[in-house]
């Protein structure tokens, strides 16, 4: 061959070597930039899948309590599905998945011809394509640059994703009318039903599979459902029967459970797509039944609302919260969750006011006089603390003032502890939060008036059966505290040594010193010892309060009205008490009745006047009985010093002293004795001197026209 041939055919090797050299590195970034791109979009339709998952809440067992909207507004809880219901809906949907890429291109070319010849489109796309259609949010934009993305995002998620991958998506996320997305959740709230198992029928299964092509328009609740139904039926050639098709009555934005209420409103959250929480549904749901026929039979009560609350102590978990016997219907505030609503607490607060009296050396022995009192209030009017029946007993023990919830004695230990002191225990100590300043309440504190929630209340509460220590509440499991509406508390804090609090726990656990006021019979007797009980009721009848604990659970219930009515002469015991029984009851029959014993080690057992009482060992017995008699050093008892009288003809005032002692009126004698009377001939300004064994008082009463 000749030179000249050869280096013309070596020239042109050369120049196509050098092409390919050149061309093959820019293939290589092309289809580096298309893996790469491809890739992407896989990443980025699986962030969307993410992102449509609907937040959920279960319960301790695992069941679903919630399940919020996402981020389009819709409800999309994830599941599997059944083989049963995944064949169908491969069947009518796209039955060459398995074959295609993503793409299927006779479905293709058949629409496109079908466009051409009559004008009509759709009909091509497959699953993965409706996937990628619904994660990008296209379904109401089909302009054929969508359809270009949409055929892209396609393929990515057949390379990158896989067949499983894409069904189980696709499953999860297509619309299915009423707000719903995903055969899951569908068929949860269409049917109440899983769509992993078996308990579909085939006709349930048809309606879900019917519900594709028309979600608004031919979904279960709509009677064109029917008709698609039938026509799938006939087509892969099932017996189905409409009418045992059974559709769910429409739900309330999409309850899931009535507790979703209650958890809506306590604005429960947690960083992950499911929470689980610390409330045992079952549990819950039996509750309301118990609230709900408890005030349908007690409709004379006048009460119209109630709320029940369960910790799981000594963890402060919250086992149950109802704030409304029937959250579905709008009317007698029954869509208010009275559970984190704060009214009159009542007595319950007693409880409190006497372990910060033991704190400062008043012990269950302690004798205080149950008498009438003035105290000046910051309003002006004097307060003259009453019982609840009215009567005075004269000398008691504070166990039997605590146990029958004596208002008087409450207050002269609240008078003994000290108004500012008790205020910073409540907002210092328990970090209370109250709706008007404390000072406003002043010794109207211990006869009820302070408002609380029933939820902090039963938090603070908590610090008995847990030796003292105020613990956060937990709501969801493994998220931190959960703080009660009025509570600043979130960390766990030490509000008193245990055996204050053991000293509270042994007299509101013995129910036989509270026979007086409670009777030998009540609400407030359980079959079993170791529970300790306390009622409350607000002014004029208000709120019904009954809260009691054992060293496993603490169950609070309150009943009322939303609107604030009076009910009819309902008492804590009467009213929340037959519900708390009842509560006590079931939980009582539970597992979470531990039947741990209360823990009294650090007691002292002692005769006190005859009867049984409790200290503390070391103590000064005889200092501790006399501490509030000693302080109350007034030899006049009745009337009051600056009191005021309105003048009638042969008025007479009555007088009493704490013992025998001579009476006289602006110097003049009037009698001796421990009771006598005072006649005013007309208004005005008295002096009224009682004297006794060399102790005299004086005091200042005005008698008016």
């Amino acid at each position: 061959m000749p030179s000249r041939v050869v280096s013309k055919i070596n020239h042109k090797n050369t120049r196509a070597r050098r092409r390919l050299e050149f061309f093959i590195p820019l293939l290589i970034v092309f289809f580096l930039a298309v893996f790469l791109y491809l890739h992407s979009l896989k990443e980025n339709l699986e962030e969307l899948y993410a992102d449509l998952e609907s937040k959920v809440f279960k319960d301790s067992k695992g069941e679903i309590i919630a399940v919020r909207p996402n981020q389009r507004g819709r409800y999309a809880y994830y599941g599997d599905v059944s083989d049963n219901l995944r064949d169908l809906l491969l069947r009518k949907e796209d039955k060459y998945f398995y074959y295609h890429p993503g793409i299927n291109p006779v479905s293709l070319g058949r629409a496109g011809l079908r466009q051409v010849l009559y004008g009509q489109a759709g009909g091509s796309s497959t699953i993965t394509q409706q996937l990628a259609k619904i994660l990008l949010g296209n379904e109401n934009d089909r302009s054929p640059s969508n359809k270009i993305k949409e055929g892209l995002y396609a393929i990515s998620l057949e390379i990158y994703a896989g067949k499983e991958r894409v069904l189980e998506m696709y499953a999860n996320s297509v619309y299915m009318g009423n707000q719903m997305q995903g055969l899951e959740t569908a068929s949860r709230l269409y049917f109440g039903k899983t769509a992993s198992g078996e308990e579909l029928t085939n006709g349930e299964i048809l309606a879900l599979l019917a519900t594709l092509s028309s979600p608004s328009a031919a979904n279960p609740s709509k009677e064109k459902n029917g008709k698609e139904i039938l026509r799938l039926a006939e087509k892969f050639n099932i017996a189905v029967n409409l009418d045992e098709i059974r559709i769910m009555p429409a739900r309330n934005n999409l309850i899931f459970s009535e507790a979703e209420f209650e958890l809506n409103s306590l604005k429960a959250d947690c960083p992950k797509k499911t929470c689980h929480t610390t409330i045992d549904l079952e549990l819950q749901e039996k509750l309301r039944d118990i609230l709900s026929r408890n005030i349908a039979f007690a409709t004379e009560s006048g009460a119209k609302n109630g709320a029940i609350v369960v910790i799981k102590l000594p963890e402060n978990e919250i086992l149950a919260l109802v704030g409304s016997p029937n959250p579905k219907i709008a009317q007698d505030g029954s869509m208010i969750n009275m559970a984190t609503e704060p009214r009159p607490i009542g007595s319950t607060v007693k409880p409190f006011i006497y372990l910060e009296g033991f704190k400062k050396g008043l012990r269950p022995y302690s004798l205080v006089d149950d008498r009438e009192y003035k105290y000046p209030v910051s309003l002006g009017f004097p307060l003259y603390p009453k019982n609840y029946d009215g009567k005075y007993r004269g000398i008691v023990s504070l166990q039997e003032s605590l146990s029958n919830s004596l208002n008087v004695p409450a207050v002269k230990t609240l008078e003994f502890v000290g108004l500012p002191e008790f205020y910073r225990f409540l907002e210092r100590d328990m970090m209370f939060h109250p709706i008007q300043e404390l000072e406003s309440y002043q010794y109207g504190i211990a006869l009820g008036g302070l408002e609380m929630d029933i939820l902090t209340l039963s938090h603070y509460l908590s610090i008995f059966p847990n030796a003292g220590t105020l613990r956060p509440l937990t709501l969801i499991k493994n998220n931190g505290k959960y703080l009660s509406p009025m509570s600043g508390a979130d960390q766990e804090k030490k509000i008193s040594e245990p055996e204050y609090v053991q000293l509270v726990t042994k007299i509101l656990s013995d129910r036989k010193l509270g026979v007086e006021q409670f009777g030998l019979k009540s609400n407030l007797n359980l079959p079993q010892d170791n529970y300790a009980v306390k009622t409350g009721t607000s002014r004029d009848y208000h709120d019904s309060w009954t809260i009691g604990y054992t060293p496993d659970f603490l169950v609070a219930v309150w009943l009322g009205n939303a609107e604030n009515k009076p009910l009819k002469q309902l008492s804590g015991q009467s009213g929340a008490g037959k519900i708390w029984h009842e509560a006590m009851e079931l939980i009582i029959n539970s597992p979470y009745n531990k039947k741990t014993p209360f823990d009294f080690a650090r007691l002292k057992s002692l005769d006190s006047s005859g009867k049984l009482s409790y200290g503390l060992p070391g103590d000064n017995i005889e200092k501790s009985t006399n501490l509030l008699i000693e302080r109350d050093n007034n030899l006049i008892i009745s009337p009051h010093d600056q009191d005021n009288f309105l003048f009638s003809e042969r008025m007479e005032i009555p007088l009493k002293s704490k013992r025998p002692a001579v009476w006289r009126a602006n110097g003049e004698f009037l009698s001796s004795g421990q009771n006598s009377f005072f006649s005013p001939g007309k208004p005005g300004k008295y002096e009224l001197e009682a004297s006794s064994s060399g102790e005299a008082e004086t005091i200042v009463i005005f008698v008016e026209e």
